[in-house]
């Protein structure tokens, strides 16, 4: 179990939790506490019996910001007797996820690969700056940190073009924040506003990749099985108004975009997070999420401009982050340069890419409305054997 988080009193994280074998229920993280909900406000008690928060996240954003002055007041005003000690709960997947997308908002992390696998092209393809590019992932293999990861087998071609089935090779992680989906259920098309309006919270998201499966399938569909394995996601989803000291303004455009992603007039899109990889408990990389081209809104709005339907529940995430350092690159085929430049850890090990009993560990903080730095968590994942 991960060390308890100190979340203070106004961050509001909310989770499902257990304790001692009872079954799940809703809370909000407080201090180093959970705040049981449900006791603590019994008019909530049957929408919440399941034990997750789908039942909130169906909420219009009005009545979401009347709930969280609620447990304001009862925090500032006591509740001992609703607070679990984190230490004594299990936690679980937050919500049920009903669908699933993956964005490449990184211009870093997209050169990078552009640099990787088409040297003698331009880094980014034609189309990245005009579009928040994404494929549509598999919200049934979306699992709660501390999850273990099967390294997954499948198709993929050996360097002397023999086609084989296996275990991967070259299994790797992708630090990512993602953004749950709250509201109605809807069709698209949403203004960036609406978009903006629909993101209930953060959480963090490890996106487990098998780039040996992923790149002998992606041609001309993109991926499959390199990615649909798991895609593991921290316990605790941070409220969107929790984050309001670290909205700021994405990198400067340099292409002109269509009207429903032109958010020149918008207030501030983007998030000032900072994230933290570490494998095997020895930090590798601290991607910048502030250096992400595109915002939470621009991927929310793009992904249902075709009239696609926006559900409470549904997920997406950012994509690799990574900013413009080489210690800054959110996954190891960036930082080990496809193998070549393998990491050298501590202990005098070397990794290209992960072995079997490695962990992962992906946290990030935010800045605070005082000055402070707030935590968002963490979400942990260890690679266990095919066999």
């Amino acid at each position: 179990m991960s060390d308890p988080v100190d979340w203070g009193t106004t961050t509001l994280p909310w989770c499902s939790f257990s304790t001692a074998g009872a079954a799940p229920r809703v809370g909000v993280g407080v201090g180093t506490h959970v705040l049981d909900v449900a006791a603590a406000l019994p008019d909530l008690a049957e929408e919440l019996a399941g034990g997750t928060i789908d039942g909130v996240l169906s909420y219009s954003s009005e009545r979401r910001a009347e709930l969280r002055d609620r447990l304001l007041e009862l925090v500032a005003s006591g509740a001992e007797e609703h607070l679990v000690p984190q230490a004594a709960v299990t936690l679980h997947l937050p919500w049920t996820v009903r669908d699933y997308v993956d964005f490449y908002a990184s211009e870093h992390h997209a050169s990078n690969l552009g640099r990787l696998f088409r040297p003698d092209s331009e880094p980014l393809t034609p189309n990245w700056k005009h579009l928040p590019i994404g494929y549509h992932g598999r919200a049934g293999t979306v699992v709660v940190s501390g999850t273990d990861v099967v390294r997954p087998s499948g198709q993929r071609r050996t360097p002397d073009g023999e086609i084989v089935f296996g275990p991967s090779t070259r299994l790797d992680i992708e630090a990512e924040v993602g953004f749950v989906v709250g509201g109605p259920s809807v069709r698209g098309p949403l203004t960036l506003a609406e978009a903006e309006d629909r993101l209930f919270g953060v959480c963090l998201v490890n996106d487990w990749s098998a780039r040996d499966l992923q790149a002998w399938e992606y041609v001309p569909l993109g991926p499959f099985l390199g990615k649909s394995f798991a895609t593991s996601v921290s316990p605790w989803v941070v409220p969107m108004e929790a984050l309001a000291g670290a909205r700021v303004a994405p990198p400067t455009r340099d292409v002109a975009l269509l009207p429903y992603l032109d958010d020149a007039d918008a207030p501030a899109g983007g998030l000032d997070l900072a994230l933290e990889v570490h494998l095997d408990g020895e930090v590798v990389s601290r991607p910048p999420y502030a250096a992400m081209y595109w915002t939470p809104a621009q991927m929310l709005a793009h992904l249902c401009v075709n009239g696609a339907s926006v559900r409470p529940g549904d997920l997406f995430a950012s994509g690799t982050v990574s900013g413009p350092a080489r210690e800054e690159r959110g996954a190891l085929i960036e930082l080990t340069w496809n193998g070549t430049e393998p990491i050298v850890l501590a202990d005098g090990s070397t990794r290209s890419f992960l072995e079997d009993g490695d962990t992962v560990t992906i946290s990030a903080t935010a800045p605070g409305a005082d000055g402070d730095r707030l935590p968002l968590g963490e979400v942990v994942g260890r690679v266990v054997s095919a066999s």
